[in-house]
């Protein structure tokens, strides 16, 4: 380190934070007093502060905000790191800095985003109708959709499921139905009951013998899915886990198109949460991978004619056309309607044969 002569023939270091070549004592007396924007952590108001150092920053900070010198101290709005000597002659002009009092703490601006979304989890009746208000005037289209969208993720009620409980939910459905999982258990069920209706429906182009067989296999599956409660628990938050497509707080997560892995856009809903996000998710589809119309149910048709003797494996078929084993809930923008070009596994259209041992003929004793 340098040692720069001063007038008076003492030495000193030069100052660190700034690099100015100045000592440390003389560094504040020479540099040009450096502007802040100030606010207070529970205030939105910003203020105009300048000064040669963090102590004076400080000093008048406390003294415009009306807040005890004693025990504050500033950091950067942009990471949180408090503002000391050190750093004081680093810091940009204009940055701007939060005055906090004993006992307050700043992580950076993550911390405006944590405070912001918390409103949203905590939503107050002001803040909704306020919100109301300025939608009703509001003439952009873009404001007029941020507005909405403020207004669709307050009006959330994800923890409640009776009718008594979020009535706005449960507007335009049936009487019958009092909790939302069974409104959703109902939606579902109604899906894999037209899968069903499909199966049957090809029935008249078979011929009479082939017709018997695809009609008992059909009663088979029926008879599977009343057993299963046609697998309504895929959308039942209250269902186990492995019976149950979303979290116990209800979030579906799209599965992605069914030549892919996963959703690249990360598409999520809760349709528990309001009845925008309930009518919403009538439009996410249960996507067969190999496909019903196309594939599956020609291919069971074409293994109930050709069968010759052999038991056609009808709980595969059943598999492929009503669990997720082939089933995918998509995001309709993830749902791609091209051909899918996939074949059902030919090793499993009929059940193995089981072989007839020949009993071997007795020894003859000697």
């Amino acid at each position: 380190m340098k040692f720069p002569l001063l007038l008076s023939g003492e030495l000193r270091p030069h100052c660190a934070s700034c690099l100015c070549g100045h000592s440390v004592n003389m560094c504040a007396v020479f540099q040009k007093p450096k502007a802040f924007k100030l606010r207070a952590l529970d205030g939105h108001q910003r203020f105009g502060v300048a000064g040669k150092s963090p102590e004076e920053v400080l000093r008048k900070g406390c003294r415009l905000l009306q807040l005890p010198e004693s025990g504050s101290h500033l950091c950067l709005y942009e990471d949180g790191s408090e503002l000391t000597g050190d750093n004081f002659c680093k810091a940009p002009d204009n940055s701007m800095l939060l005055l906090l009092t004993a006992g307050q703490t700043w992580q950076g601006y993550v911390s405006d985003i944590s405070r912001f979304l918390s409103v949203f989890h905590k939503p107050n009746a002001e803040l909704i109708q306020a919100a109301r208000q300025l939608l009703s005037g509001e003439k952009a289209p873009l404001r007029q959709r941020l507005l909405a969208d403020l207004l669709h993720n307050v009006s959330e009620n994800i923890a409640a499921e009776t009718r008594t409980q979020d009535p706005p939910w449960f507007e335009g459905l049936e009487a019958r139905f009092r909790s939302k999982s069974s409104y959703l258990r109902y939606s579902c069920e109604s899906r894999i009951r037209s899968y069903l209706r499909e199966v049957s429906s090809y029935v008249p182009t078979l011929g009479k013998q082939a017709r018997e067989e695809y009609m008992r296999i059909v009663d088979f599956m029926c008879q599977k899915l009343r057993s299963m409660q046609y697998n309504a628990s895929y959308f039942d938050r209250g269902a186990k886990a492995g019976g149950r497509l979303c979290t116990p707080e209800g979030w579906f997560s799209c599965q992605g198109p069914f030549d892919m892995e996963d959703c690249v856009s990360k598409h999520s809903i809760n349709p528990y949460s309001n009845r925008e996000s309930r009518v919403l998710f009538s439009t996410w589809n249960l996507d067969h991978i190999i496909e019903k119309k196309r594939t599956i149910v020609p291919t069971l048709a074409e293994a109930v004619k050709e069968q010759d003797g052999r038991e056609v494996n009808w709980e595969y078929f059943y598999s492929l056309l009503f669990t997720s084993e082939n089933l995918k809930l998509v995001h309709i923008a993830c749902h791609k309607k091209t051909i899918h070009k996939l074949t059902c596994d030919s090793n499993r259209i009929y059940k193995p044969q089981t072989k007839v041992k020949r009993k071997q003929p007795a020894r003859q004793r000697r």
